[in-house]
């Protein structure tokens, strides 16, 4: 195990989640039942799909761009939805 790797992937995927859209949704699906411990399982599950395609893509993506040029699509990608949506009505 890498921890370096894992702890800095930790620190930088809990920053990024903190405020999110995901954290919101989940707060509102909570605040609509009583069934806490219910919400609490689809949304450790469902974010551990979505984090499961994202490194096998990831890892799948590596092997066919230069990790160096991936970085800059997936950020100028990153970049381009913010702008789309700060224009979007």
């Amino acid at each position: 195990m890498d921890w370096k790797i894992f702890f800095s992937t930790f620190v930088t995927l809990f920053l990024a989640e903190m405020g999110d859209k995901t954290q919101f949704a989940a707060l509102a699906a909570s605040a609509n039942t009583r069934s806490t411990f219910s919400v609490l399982i689809a949304v450790i599950l469902a974010l551990s799909l979505a984090g499961t395609i994202g490194v096998l893509a990831g890892k799948w993506m590596g092997v066919l761009i230069n990790p160096f040029y991936l970085k800059w699509i997936s950020g100028s990608l990153f970049i381009s939805m913010g702008f789309w949506i700060l224009l979007s009505k």
